[in-house]
């Protein structure tokens, strides 16, 4: 492990009670009370030690698969995308990736350099840091399947190398050491055809497209698959499809995502969420447990 080297100061672009409903696929929630888009990591690791010791942190991606609540979050959030998003070539079939690069980008990435594994990565709408933390997955492959080690950062400024034994790692689930972010990667992929991979990919997008509601803000699954079922088929089964609350809306494409059909609030969303929640444990005896990471407080 290593400490960032002193400088006097951070150089990234902080903002102050920034509405989330910029930052976020549902294009809903409140005021952050900071938001801070770093430089590099290096630059990352200066303003985290800049930061009280009892401030609480939220990293973001490209704000899908999260529900920020209309009164805000009282919190500094860390913003990745389009700042952590270096990706580069290693040796041995292997790259190395940013957190906040798009998994769509590294997917292209390893396609367009002749490597097979990452091709699932151009369906999860997400960045790395994202994929790391909850082991996303879509069209039969993981994330943690390709993770060789990962890099970490904790608010002290002190960067780690860490090895997938760190980690316990489950469908949707990745539990490692307290108070660590993942800031990089090294995914172990294979070599292949560069211009089939990129058939391949370009095939996944269209059957992303052609399955799911793209054309409207939403945050993707919102459920978890429960073992040995999906949640779209309990959902669609419950006659939920077109359920709407507000301008909330459980897609009539596919029954898992809940889309933004124009106005909608963080609260119109979370009450379908719930809704969605009873109407299936009363239909069918199971309780969906959500994908989707809700936060912030409610609006007063």
């Amino acid at each position: 492990m290593m400490a960032a080297q002193p400088h006097t100061a951070w150089a990234g672009e902080l903002l102050e009670n920034e509405p989330m409903s910029r930052h976020t696929t549902w294009r809903v929630g409140g005021p952050a009370r900071r938001y801070y888009r770093p430089l590099s990591i290096d630059d990352l690791a200066i303003f985290l030690q800049s930061l009280p010791e009892q401030e609480p942190i939220v990293w973001i991606g490209l704000g899908s698969n999260l529900l920020v609540r209309d009164g805000g979050i009282a919190a500094t959030v860390i913003a990745t995308s389009g700042a952590l998003d270096s990706i580069r070539l290693l040796s041995g079939q292997r790259i190395y990736v940013e957190c906040g690069s798009s998994c769509a980008k590294v997917a292209r990435f390893a396609a367009r350099h002749g490597l097979a594994g990452a091709e699932f990565l151009s369906g999860i709408p997400g960045t790395m840091g994202g994929a790391l933390a909850m082991n996303a997955g879509c069209f039969g492959g993981e994330t943690w399947q390709r993770v060789s080690r990962v890099q970490t950062l904790d608010r002290h400024g002190v960067l780690r190398w860490r090895e997938p034994s760190d980690y316990a790692v489950a469908y949707r689930h990745v539990r490692g050491p307290e108070d660590e972010w993942f800031v990089a990667a090294e995914l172990q992929l294979e070599q292949g055809d560069a211009q089939a991979l990129q058939q391949a990919n370009r095939a996944l997008l269209d059957k992303r497209g052609a399955s799911q509601p793209t054309r409207w803000p939403s945050a993707g699954s919102v459920f978890r698959n429960p073992e040995g079922d999906y949640a779209a088929r309990l959902i669609d089964s419950a006659g939920l499809k077109g359920l709407r609350l507000g301008d909330a809306l459980v897609s009539e494409q596919h029954a898992n995502f809940i889309v933004n059909a124009g106005e909608a609030s963080a609260a119109d969303i979370e009450a379908l969420i719930r809704r969605v929640q009873d109407e299936v444990e009363r239909v069918h005896g199971l309780r969906l447990q959500t994908e989707v990471c809700v936060i912030g407080e409610e609006a007063p």
